[in-house]
């Protein structure tokens, strides 16, 4: 349907008024140095990535081949696994007799790469960020951030700990997000803190197919489609507890080739069979022609969320001032069409993958996020030299209940394990 010519006559005032806006924040931006160098993409370590290999997770080293580190060295060259990912700390409490520089030294010298993961609530976030950083100096060759359902609406406290957290470790060390796997169900999530600058440079989430109740394909195209956005390397992890069929986790591997997969790990060792290692590790041929799903995400009015953020994030950085609040409307719907029109797309406000394709190439706009104070305005920016220039109170997107948890059932890996 053609726009009447009263609406066109608003949609031009609207645009107008953006782009008067847009020159004012772009030379807050410039002054204050916001469009801060791009993080490095992917950086490796001295042998490579660890991440690369078949990797395997380990939760509690007791009831794995019973914590003998020679037994777990043998089990892993028998069925080609070259990394394995142990868990170092639970929030506040460090695992010291569990993860220990004795431990990574011998497991090394068994030729394994030794991964470290810790499970995050964002309660205290420093202590977790030092707790991670006991891993690094412990030897960990990467670190794995479990972050679910407890990081929902913590945007400060993801801050935080990142922020500390690379303090520590440098910028340049591998670091990795475990999250959920299906970004449209967790709104307030913070997702742009995690994978976005300064954060995680790899991605992994826990596509459980059958604990979400779904096929391995629908698995890979429902959680490429949104985590691509977050341009962040794919490296999925895979479900071998609660006993899926052997040939579902030859196809999860064949997927992961199709899907271009950097490597995959999987969940768990001690819940493994000799079935599930044999699946893990037999032969299985390429999926040859088959079609991947390549669409990104859509976004719209009325849409709320972490991708909203990460779209208004972009735009901020295109030129156009608007709030990042994770709502996704009429000030934004403004930009995205004026955006489209300056990109030669169809001008319908809405983020598919063509307007994805033309937005993500602009550097994010850095955001200080912090606790409202008795309100306050929805955006506020300072134009302090050597600073960042954004200020904002966390998006009203992290309010928002998640849909769901479609990794319920993984149970037990936040909470320190009983016997």
């Amino acid at each position: 349907m053609e726009p009447t010519r009263e609406t066109r006559g608003r949609r031009a005032q609207g645009h107008q008024r953006l782009r008067s806006a847009a020159f004012a924040l772009l030379v807050l931006l410039v002054v204050a140095g916001g469009a801060a160098p791009a993080d490095q993409a992917f950086a490796k370590g001295p042998r490579g990535n660890p991440l690369a290999r078949r990797a395997m997770w380990i939760w509690e080293l007791g009831y794995t081949s019973g914590g003998n580190l020679p037994e777990i060295v043998t089990a892993a060259h028998q069925y080609g696994v070259g990394t394995v990912i142990v868990k170092s700390s639970d929030g506040s409490s460090f695992w010291s007799s569990q993860f220990s520089p004795t431990l990574v030294s011998e497991l090394h010298a068994g030729g394994l790469r030794v991964c470290a993961w810790q499970y995050v609530y964002g309660n205290h976030p420093v202590t977790e960020a030092y707790n991670g950083a006991q891993a690094v100096r412990d030897g960990a060759d990467c670190l794995i951030i479990d972050a679910e359902s407890e990081y929902q609406g913590k945007y400060v406290a993801a801050q935080t700990y990142i922020r500390r957290l690379r303090s520590l470790i440098g910028y340049r060390y591998l670091l990795a997000l475990a999250g959920f796997p299906y970004i449209d169900y967790h709104p307030a999530f913070p997702y742009s803190v995690f994978l976005g600058p300064g954060g995680a440079q790899m991605n992994v989430p826990q596509m459980y197919w059958r604990d979400i109740g779904t096929t391995t394909d629908a698995v890979f195209a429902h959680t490429y489609a949104y985590n691509r956005i977050y341009e962040r390397p794919i490296f999925p992890l895979g479900q071998l507890y609660g006993s899926p069929p052997a040939h579902q986790i030859i196809r999860f591997r064949q997927l992961s080739r199709a899907y271009g997969a950097p490597g995959l790990s999987w969940w768990d060792w001690q819940e493994s069979t000799t079935r599930d290692w044999q699946a893990v590790s037999r032969p299985a041929g390429p999926l040859a022609g088959y079609p991947t799903y390549s669409e990104l995400a859509t976004i719209r009015n009325g849409d709320v969320g972490d991708l909203v953020v990460w779209a208004q994030e972009h735009l901020l950085s295109a030129g156009y001032a608007l709030a990042v609040d994770g709502g996704f409307g009429a000030t934004t719907q403004l930009a995205v069409e004026d955006f489209q029109v300056a990109h030669g797309l169809t001008p319908d406000g809405v983020i598919g993958t063509q307007t994805w394709a033309a937005l993500l190439p602009y550097r994010i706009a850095r955001i200080t996020w912090t606790t409202p104070q008795g309100g306050g305005p929805p955006f506020a920016h300072t134009a302090r030299a050597g600073r960042a220039p954004l200020v904002a109170p966390v998006p009203k997107s992290a309010r928002r209940p998640a849909r769901a948890d479609e990794i319920a059932g993984a149970g037990g890996r936040g909470g320190v394990p009983g016997p």
